[in-house]
C-alpha cells in the first residue's frame, strides 16, 4: 500500500515501531510493551505527570494490513487496530491467545472550577489531622477546562486483576468489582492494574479515577487529563509485568539495612528523655531493635514547624548522638502543611504556598526549600529517616464529620461520597488534572535534595501516600489510621497485596491498628478495644497483627490511644510479651534473607512480599485469595480470628510442589486444605519444598549482624538456588558496584549445597 492510500484510511506510518489510526497512536516501547495515546481532537500534548522515565528507543516490527485492520507485530506481540472503530486488540504472539481487548474509548469536556476563601476568616481550627486553618468561602471561580476519559476492556480469557493501590474494600480479585479512586488517608491509589495471564495495564494521568468491572470486562474513567495515555505490558509471569512497569517508571530503590529490622513508634514520644529511655530499656532487655521515630507536635508553635521544642528536646543533635550511641536510629515525622510559624510565613512571602497552608511540591525550588528546613533542625543533626504524613496531602472528611444522607451516616466503607469530597479538595487545590500527584512530587523533593546533600546516608521515606514511580524515591507506604478490629485486621491483608502487586514493593501497617477506642462521634475512631493493652482481648489482637507484619517488607508497631512498646504486653515467661519476642528474634534470623529480597527488587523484578498468584498462576484456588501470601518462599497465614471464636486455622497449599511446616518440618503435597490449630505463640508458616533459605545469628540490631555466619537452611524435594547480597548496608556505594553475590545452588538429586562466591555459608538440611 502507498502512502496516499494509508493518508485515506487516516492511517499515519509515525516510524518503524509506531502508528497512528485517526485520533489514536500506538507505539512499541519495547517488543513486550506498548503504548497508547488518544484524543478527540488528535492532539496529544502529553499529561505531564512525571511518571515515565524511559529513554525511547526504536523497535523492530512488521507490519501489515489483515481482515480491516492494520496489524503490528514484534518478537513478542501481535497489536491489531480496527480501521474502522480503531479499537486495538492485544494478543500474545507466541500462543495466538487474544490477551486484551480496547473496545472502546471516549471522552467528554469537564469545566474545571475552584473555591476562593476569604482570607480575612482565616483562623485555626484543631482536628483529628492537627492544627488547621480554616476560611470562609465565598463563590466558585470557573479556572479552565479539560477532558474526562472513558476507556473499556475485554479481558476473556482472564481470571484476575489486582493492583490499582492499597485499599480497604476487602478485595482480592478486582474482576467484577468497583473502585473509587483518589488519595486519601486509608486509600493509596496506584494506577496500574495486572492480571496473571500475562499482562498488565499503565494508566499515565494524574487525576482521580473509578475502575468498574463486569464479568470479564472492565473500564477506567480518568476524571481530567489532556489525552488517554497507557502503557500495555505483556509478560509470562506477573515478576515480568512488574519489570515492564518498572522499566518504564524507575528501579526501586534499595533501603537501608536497618529499615528490616524491628521500628518502635506511638503516638506519641513527649521528649528526647523519653526516646532514649525507651531504646535503652530495649537494650535492657536484650529486645532487638533497629529505629525509634518521634512523631508529631515536637514543635513549640504553630503547626507542622520543623523545629523541636528545647523545653522537651533541648539539642536534637545530642538526642540523635545518644539514640545512636545505642546503635539505634532515628525517624521524625514531618509534615507538607506548616501554618501559624516562622516556616509558613517564609514559604507563603516566597509564593510557595498553596491553598490550605500546603507547600507547593510541585515547584522545585519550593521542595528546595522545604529541604532546608527539614535539613537545619534534623539532617545535619543526625537524624536518619524521614516520616512524611499526610501526604495526600488533604483530606476532605477527615477534619469536618460528614452529614448523613438519607439517614445514613458518613462511614469509613462509604468509598463513593469519600472519593467526592477529597477528590474535590485535592482537585481544588493541587489541580484536577495532577490531584493525585502530590506525594510523587513531595517524596522527589527530599530524595533529590538528599541524594544532593550526601550519597553516604540512604533516604528512607515512610509516607501515606503514593503514585506509579514513587519506587525510585526510597519510599515505604503504610495503610494509614486503621481502626482496631479484627474485621479491619482482615481487610489489610489484601489491601497491602494489591499495592505490592503494581510493582511498588514496600508496604506497612500500624502494628495493633492506629485507633484501639471508638471515641463515640468520629466515623473513624472506631476501635474495638478502649482499654488498650490492659485488655487480654487487645493483647491477642496485637500479637496476631505482629506476627503477620514480621513477613511484611517493614516491621512498625505504632498507634493513638495505648503504648505499643513490648513490655506492655506483660515480661518475660508471659505468653504475649514472649509471643512479640518470639517473632522480632525471628525477624532478625531472617535479614540476611530479607535484605537479599530487598536487593533481588532493586537489581531485577522481584516483589518480596506478593500475593500467590504470583508464583502459582494456573491454581484458581489462589486467584482470590485474601488472607495467604509469600513473603519469599514462605508462605504466611495470618491468623485473623480470636482465639473465642476459633482455635484452628484452614490454610491452602498451593498445588504443584510440597510444603513443609516451618515449625514441625513436616512435610505435605500442594493441592490440599490443612486445619491447623492456631496457638498464640505462632501462626501458620510453610516453606516451599526446594527453598534455600540464609539465615545468621540473632543479634540487637541490624548492623550487629555484619562478620556472623551464614547458613542457608535447605528445605529438600526439589532443586533450589538463591542469591545471597551483602553491601555497607547505608551507603549509595551500591550503586558503584560495590557489593557482593553469593549464588547458593541446591542439587536435590546430589542433596548438595554449592556456594559460587566470596561468602562463607554452612548449609543445614531441614527434614
Amino acid at each position: 500500500m502507498n502512502r496516499s492510500a494509508i493518508l485515506t484510511l487516516f492511517l499515519i506510518l509515525l516510524s518503524s515501531s509506531a502508528l497512528r489510526a485517526a485520533d489514536v497512536k500506538v507505539t512499541f516501547v519495547t517488543p513486550s510493551i506498548v503504548r497508547v495515546q488518544w484524543s478527540p481532537d488528535g492532539q496529544l500534548p502529553g499529561n505531564a505527570t512525571g511518571v515515565c522515565i524511559y529513554s525511547p528507543h526504536q523497535v523492530a516490527i512488521r507490519q501489515t494490513r489483515e481482515n480491516g485492520c492494520r496489524v503490528l507485530r514484534s518478537s513478542v506481540l501481535k497489536v491489531s487496530v480496527d480501521l474502522k472503530t480503531t479499537a486495538i486488540t492485544f494478543t500474545d504472539r507466541k500462543t495466538g491467545r487474544v490477551l486484551l481487548e480496547e473496545t472502546q474509548r471516549r471522552a467528554e469536556p469537564v469545566i474545571q472550577t475552584r473555591t476562593v476563601y476569604d482570607d480575612r476568616t482565616a483562623h485555626a481550627e484543631q482536628t483529628a489531622n492537627g492544627q488547621v486553618t480554616v476560611k470562609k468561602a465565598i463563590r466558585t471561580d470557573t479556572i479552565g477546562h479539560s477532558t474526562r476519559f472513558f476507556s473499556s476492556f475485554a479481558c476473556p480469557g482472564t481470571k484476575a486483576l489486582y493492583g490499582l493501590g492499597s485499599h480497604m474494600e476487602d478485595y482480592m480479585n478486582l474482576l467484577g468489582k468497583t473502585l473509587w479512586l483518589t488519595q486519601h488517608n486509608l486509600k493509596i491509589t496506584i494506577p496500574v492494574l495486572l492480571s496473571p495471564q500475562g499482562y498488565g495495564l499503565l494508566f499515565d494521568v494524574g487525576c482521580a479515577m473509578k475502575y468498574t468491572s463486569s464479568g470479564h470486562t472492565f473500564s477506567m474513567q480518568m476524571e481530567a487529563a489532556r489525552q488517554l495515555d497507557y502503557y500495555f505490558i505483556a509478560g509470562k509471569r506477573l515478576d515480568e509485568v512488574v519489570g515492564g512497569y518498572r522499566y518504564l517508571t524507575g528501579r526501586v530503590e534499595m533501603l537501608p539495612r536497618y529499615a528490616f529490622g524491628y521500628i518502635q513508634s506511638k503516638e506519641r514520644y513527649t521528649s528526647s528523655a523519653e526516646l532514649i529511655a525507651t531504646v535503652r530499656e530495649y537494650r535492657r532487655r536484650h529486645v532487638p531493635l533497629d529505629m525509634i521515630v518521634q512523631d508529631w507536635n515536637y514543635w513549640p508553635q504553630g503547626w507542622g514547624y520543623m523545629k523541636m521544642d528545647p523545653r522537651f528536646y533541648p539539642s536534637p543533635k545530642a538526642l540523635a548522638d545518644t539514640i545512636h550511641s545505642l546503635h539505634a536510629k532515628l525517624m521524625v515525622s514531618i509534615w507538607p502543611n506548616p501554618q501559624y510559624c516562622p516556616e509558613a510565613d517564609d514559604f507563603r512571602k516566597r509564593g510557595y504556598m498553596l491553598e490550605h497552608s500546603v507547600y507547593n511540591a510541585f515547584d522545585a525550588n519550593a521542595r528546595k526549600l522545604y529541604w532546608q528546613y527539614a535539613d537545619r533542625e534534623f539532617f545535619r543533626n543526625g537524624f536518619d529517616a524521614w516520616w512524611c504524613d499526610s501526604s495526600e496531602p488533604l483530606d476532605g472528611d477527615w477534619n469536618q464529620i460528614p452529614q448523613p444522607v438519607d439517614g445514613h451516616p458518613y462511614g469509613w466503607d462509604d468509598q463513593q461520597r469519600r472519593w467526592q469530597l477529597n477528590t474535590q479538595i485535592l482537585s481544588e487545590t493541587l489541580g484536577a488534572e495532577r490531584s493525585q500527584l502530590y506525594s510523587l512530587n513531595h517524596a522527589r523533593g527530599l530524595y533529590d535534595n538528599q541524594r544532593a546533600t550526601t550519597d553516604r546516608k540512604r533516604v528512607l521515606n515512610l509516607t501515606r501516600s503514593s503514585w506509579a514511580g514513587q519506587q525510585r524515591y526510597a519510599t515505604v507506604v503504610w495503610n494509614g489510621d486503621t481502626h482496631a478490629s479484627w474485621a479491619s485486621f482482615r481487610q489489610q491483608i489484601p489491601s497491602g497485596l494489591n499495592y505490592m502487586a503494581t510493582g511498588n514493593p514496600y508496604w506497612t501497617v500500624d502494628v495493633g491498628s492506629f485507633f484501639t477506642r471508638d471515641d463515640g462521634h468520629r466515623w473513624f475512631y472506631k476501635g474495638e478495644f478502649p482499654d488498650g493493652v490492659n485488655d487480654k482481648a487487645y493483647r491477642e489482637y496485637y500479637v496476631r497483627m505482629f506476627q503477620w507484619a514480621t513477613f511484611l517488607p517493614m516491621l512498625r508497631s505504632h498507634g493513638s490511644d495505648t503504648p505499643r512498646e513490648i513490655w506492655r504486653f506483660g515480661e518475660p515467661g508471659t505468653p504475649y510479651y514472649d509471643a512479640i519476642l518470639r517473632m522480632i528474634r525471628l525477624r532478625y534470623r531472617l535479614l540476611p534473607y530479607i535484605y537479599s529480597m530487598a536487593a533481588a527488587q532493586t537489581r531485577g523484578n522481584y516483589t518480596m512480599a506478593r500475593p500467590l498468584a504470583f508464583d502459582f498462576p494456573n491454581d484458581t484456588t489462589v486467584l482470590d485469595m485474601k488472607d495467604e501470601y509469600l513473603f519469599g518462599s514462605l508462605l504466611v497465614c495470618p491468623v485473623t480470628h480470636p482465639m473465642s471464636e476459633t482455635t484452628t486455622r484452614s490454610v491452602y497449599l498451593p498445588r504443584g510442589c510440597q510444603w513443609y511446616d516451618y515449625w514441625t518440618h513436616r512435610r505435605y503435597e500442594g493441592g490440599q486444605w490443612l486445619t491447623v490449630v492456631v496457638t498464640i505463640d505462632r501462626l501458620p508458616l510453610f516453606v516451599k519444598a526446594g527453598t534455600v533459605i540464609p539465615v545468621s545469628d540473632v543479634v540487637e540490631y541490624s548492623d550487629a549482624q555484619e562478620g556472623k555466619p551464614v547458613t542457608a537452611l535447605v528445605f529438600p524435594g526439589a532443586d533450589a538456588s538463591f542469591t545471597l547480597y551483602h553491601d555497607d548496608g547505608i551507603s549509595y556505594d551500591y550503586k558503584k558496584g560495590k557489593y557482593q553475590l553469593t549464588r547458593l545452588l541446591w542439587n536435590d538429586k546430589q542433596r548438595k549445597l554449592t556456594v559460587k562466591g566470596k561468602t562463607k555459608v554452612a548449609w543445614h538440611v531441614v527434614e
